[in-house]
């Protein structure tokens, strides 16, 4: 038969030291856990901070090419409007000696077709630029 140790002091000593490490070990792991989850919390907050920090920058970004893209159709209407006024400049001379041989009644007519035209284009002018503003 094995021997039994009668010292029953020794091995509750050992006993209370395997008990004693034993607790180290899991007080240990725990505040090992408890950092790791710390750092995944700061983590996570960063993550959630970061599309506000970014959201005034695209904002931003997005009023700058607002910003352009009003000026590049301001520009665009504005030489279009230079290109109706030329054709218009155009056709009146082209019309100028036409109407120089209509009778004075009908020659009455085209003049006051000239100025309501001219007074639609100037409304137009007008109509366009409030807009644009």
């Amino acid at each position: 038969m094995p021997e039994i140790p009668t010292d029953l002091t020794k091995a509750a000593k050992d006993l209370a030291a395997v008990a004693k490490d034993a607790g180290y070990v899991v007080i240990g792991a725990g505040v090992l856990g408890f950092q790791q989850a710390q750092v995944q919390r700061q983590e996570f907050m960063k993550r959630l901070g970061d599309p506000k920090a970014g959201l005034e920058e695209r904002v931003n970004a997005l009023r700058h090419d607002l910003n352009q893209a009003l000026h590049s159709v301001d520009t665009t209407v504005e030489g279009a409007m230079e290109r109706f006024e030329e054709i218009i400049e155009r056709l009146e001379a082209a019309v100028a000696p036409l109407e120089d041989r209509l009778p004075a009644s009908a020659r009455d007519l085209a003049k006051q077709a000239h100025v309501q035209a001219k007074e639609a284009r100037t409304q137009l002018r007008t109509m366009i630029t409030t807009a644009a503003a």
